[in-house]
């Protein structure tokens, strides 16, 4: 089974990027996106962004994420 998170992305430099998403932020890589840009939501997959996704989803994939945190605390 694979999982994969969105983020947002704040900072690029080249091929490594800053991902955020609920308050943590983690190097990424972004080989496989093109022209990335801060404000773009990928989601990410072992350490690379694998597919742009849009505002919308990517804001009720991370709603998602907070529900099922909340609910194993």
């Amino acid at each position: 089974m694979c999982l994969a998170v969105p983020l947002k992305l704040v900072e690029i430099h080249g091929n490594d990027a800053v991902g955020e998403a609920l308050g943590t932020r983690r190097k990424i890589r972004v080989d496989f996106i093109p022209e990335p840009k801060p404000g773009d939501y990928v989601m990410v997959h072992a350490g690379f962004a694998i597919e742009r996704l849009p505002e919308r989803q990517a804001l009720e994939d991370l709603e998602t994420w907070e529900e099922l945190d909340d609910a194993l605390r």
